[in-house]
Order: structure tokens, then C-alpha cells, then sequence
């Protein structure tokens, strides 16, 4: 009977132990992280926010998942850029939709942003903005449109599409950008060509628009989250992280 008991206690300390590390530790070791809820369009969006153990004000990211939700990937990465020094938050815009009006998911972006100067621990002068997939176009589009954001770094997102609610292709507000955009891709994308993007950074350029592009040969669509919804651990993975860590780095904790 005792070794019953002794047995139950410590499944229940590692039960104990699990819990608060998911709880109050994020996956790559950041505390501070956890999911809030945002409000926005009369409903409530829960979102993953991650920062930094202490001090700050800290300039911020939000990240927009792809289509394919707010997998674990996605959180290792917000942990790991919460090491670098940002608080970064990923609202879930597919909560009630899986794919909402373009307008419906601005708010959710928006209302995101507003709920960042809530939080001491922003600097809410000092707000970046990316994607993945449709979160891609979302970054192509929302950069022009939201005046709070300082820099965007958009990856194999759409810049021709009206994407799947279609809405406005992210090109036709072009000379409406005022901040500097990265732009990450791979020459093997199929739902999204490179020969877009291509395009797409020659429309910039002949507008005056500051960018920068990184192109990975052979790479495909989605390259960064694989199988599961894990974060990938490859050179090109580990250098696409480095270009946008650098580059926030630069616009955002610079400026």
C-alpha cells in the first residue's frame, strides 16, 4: 500500500512539474510566456505572448500564422526571438473562420497592436510585423495599412492574390508603404512563385520603396514549419531566422 502511494505522489509531482512548465515557461525556455485573449469585432481571440524574463520597454513583433493555424513551430520561434529581446504575440485570426474577410482579420491585427500598448513591457513605438503564408500576404498588406508598424518581414506570402476571402491583392497598395519590408522566399514554391516575387520586388523598387530579398534555391512553400507543426532545424531555416531576427534587430531595437 505504501509503495501505491509513494507511487501515486510522484506521478502527481511530475504532473506538478509538467504543468508549471508549460504554464510559466515557454518552449524554448522564456518566461512570461502565455495565451491572453484579444478582443476585437464584439468576439474574444486568444493569442500566444512571449517576452523576455525582465526589464524592457522592448519593442515588439506580431506574428500572423499560416493557413495551417498556430502550430507548435510557431510558438518555438516567438520564444526564441523573445531571447533577442522583443515581446512578440501570434493572434490566432482563425478562431471563429478559417478564412475571414481580409477586413475581419485587419481589426484582429489592429485591436492586437492597441492591446500591446496596454503592456509596460512594449515600447509601442517600436512594433514589427510578420508572417507565413497567408500571414505573408497579411504582412504585404497590413504594413501599408496600419500606421503603428515601423517594419515588416513577409514569408512566401502572396503579394498578387486576393487570397482566399478574395480581397485585395497586397501589390495594389504599393505606394502606400512607408516602411521597410523583408521579403524570404524559396525558388520552389508552388502555390506561390517565385517569379511573383520577383515581380513584385521589381513594383517596389520602381516605386522608391525600401526592401530587402532573401531567396533560398530549391526551397519550398512552408519550408520553416515541417511535419507536425515543428519548428525545422536546417542551415536554411537556421539562416531564414537569422534575416529576420537581424533585420528587426535593426529597424526595430535600433531604432
Amino acid at each position: 500500500m505504501r509503495s501505491v502511494i509513494l507511487l501515486a505522489a510522484v506521478v502527481s509531482l511530475l504532473l506538478l512539474v509538467g504543468s508549471a512548465g508549460a504554464a510559466d515557461v515557454g518552449t524554448a525556455g522564456v518566461r512570461n510566456a502565455t495565451t491572453v485573449n484579444i478582443q476585437s469585432g464584439g468576439q474574444s481571440y486568444p493569442a500566444y505572448i512571449t517576452m523576455p524574463d525582465d526589464g524592457g520597454p522592448y519593442p515588439a513583433v506580431v506574428l500572423i500564422h499560416s493557413f495551417n493555424g498556430l502550430e507548435e513551430g510557431y510558438r518555438v520561434m516567438a520564444d526564441r526571438l523573445a531571447t533577442e529581446g522583443f515581446v512578440v504575440i501570434a493572434p490566432e485570426w482563425q478562431t471563429f473562420e478559417e478564412a475571414p474577410a481580409d477586413n475581419v482579420t485587419e481589426a484582429l491585427v489592429r485591436d492586437t497592436v492597441a492591446y500591446l500598448g496596454t503592456r509596460p513591457e512594449v515600447n509601442e513605438s517600436s512594433i514589427g510585423l510578420t508572417g507565413f503564408c497567408a500571414g505573408g500576404r497579411y504582412t504585404m498588406l497590413f504594413l501599408p495599412r496600419i500606421e503603428e508598424f515601423s517594419a515588416g518581414v513577409a514569408w512566401y506570402g502572396f503579394p498578387y492574390s486576393g487570397g482566399q476571402a478574395n480581397g485585395t491583392p497586397p501589390a495594389e497598395f504599393i505606394e502606400n508603404i512607408t516602411d521597410p519590408m523583408l521579403i524570404i522566399h524559396g525558388t520552389a514554391d508552388e502555390p506561390s512563385p517565385v517569379a511573383d516575387i520577383y515581380r513584385y520586388a521589381t513594383d517596389l523598387d520602381e516605386a522608391g520603396k525600401y526592401f530587402e530579398l532573401k531567396v533560398y534555391q530549391g526551397e519550398p512553400h512552408g519550408f520553416m514549419i515541417g511535419e507536425g507543426g515543428q519548428l525545422v532545424e536546417t542551415p536554411v531555416a537556421e539562416s531564414a531566422y537569422s534575416e529576420m531576427a537581424g533585420f528587426f534587430n535593426q529597424r526595430l531595437a535600433g531604432a
